[in-house]
């Protein structure tokens, strides 16, 4: 009994003294790509050009679709609000990369990193809920025809949209402030180039089980359930495209399907990774890696994908430059 009372007694010290070893973070140092001191100048070029590209290639399709009567449909609609946000998305973390590379100012401050973080989750829960809106609005399109101007009146689509860009706020804003609410130990060093979830979890002391799980959760509801209902709905596309009559028919429905399908494998792929991995298989370059994908690849090939492959927005951009 004494042995078990000492052993308890040493047990809470060790707690009190970890305690108090645990340094009070007011601040982040965000890693990014500083072990490459070689290429600052290189990686600043090209991260530049990616964000003018991303501004000037989604500014674009707003500006054709709101000028150009012939697009006034609601498919344009939302790829005028789905090129909006990607303008949002790519802002909260780009500018902080360059400004990061052209000054090698690397401190974040932790409400800095903390508003950083929500914004971001934020907007990447409605690009996940304006994605599976978007598969809806194709699956009526091209299954339901008939009923199509009646199901996806401007009403309808306002409501859609609304919902997608609020959907996220209360959960994100309560995740981040759920994690920020951690202690974090002796390091601030965050080996990742915006403040994201897995690096941040890192740095947290103690059991971080509970937060984990809660990530998970979130996860499946803004992230895999989304990507679930995309897929019904493009596999019930695919399933009525081979049942058209003529291969005319069928290469046009398929034409307007498969860019939509190729954004979202890409975001939901490397987003899905990133954050449904266990924390032990998390390492800094994967992880850096898969967030270029849904942070930067996915907003670049959006006006690219949708624009190239669509001949209404082809022909309106013509008629718009001549």
């Amino acid at each position: 009994m004494i042995r078990t009372y000492k052993c308890k007694q040493m047990r809470k010290h060790e707690e009190l003294e970890a305690k108090d070893n645990t340094s009070t973070v007011t601040e982040f140092v965000l890693i990014g790509f500083s072990d490459l001191p070689n290429l600052q100048g290189f990686l600043f070029a090209v991260f530049s050009v990616l964000y003018i590209i991303i501004l000037i290639g989604n500014f674009f399709i707003i500006i054709i679709i709101s000028m150009e009567q012939a697009l006034q449909k609601p498919m344009y609609f939302f790829l005028a609000n789905f090129s909006s946000l990607e303008i949002c998305y790519v802002s909260v973390t780009i500018p902080r990369i360059l400004f990061n590379i052209g000054t090698q100012n690397r401190s974040i401050s932790l409400m800095s990193c903390a508003i950083q973080m929500s914004f971001f989750l934020v907007f990447g829960t409605t690009e996940s809920l304006l994605l599976a809106v978007m598969s809806y609005d194709r699956y009526v399109a091209i299954c339901h025809p008939l009923l199509y101007p009646l199901v996806m009146n401007p009403s309808k689509c306002t409501q859609l949209a609304v919902g997608s860009w609020l959907g996220g706020i209360l959960v994100q804003i309560g995740q981040t402030w759920q994690i920020f609410s951690m202690h974090f130990c002796n390091s601030n060093k965050i080996n990742h180039f915006f403040c994201d979830i897995p690096p941040i979890l890192k740095l947290a002391c103690g059991d971080t089980s509970v937060h984990e799980l809660s990530v998970y959760v979130v996860v499946m509801v803004v992230d895999a359930l989304p990507f679930i209902l995309v897929l019904t709905s493009y596999s019930k596309i695919i399933v009525t495209i081979l049942r058209l009559p003529t291969a005319t028919g069928r290469a046009k429905a398929f034409s307007t399907c498969s860019s939509h399908l190729l954004v979202v494998l890409l975001f939901y792929g490397s987003a899905t990774i990133t954050y449904l991995r266990p924390k032990s298989m998390h390492s800094p370059g994967t992880d850096k890696l898969l967030s270029l994908f849904y942070t930067i690849v996915t907003p670049m090939f959006n006006p690219l994908i949708y624009s190239l492959r669509n001949k209404e927005v082809i022909s309106a951009l013509r008629k718009l430059l001549f």
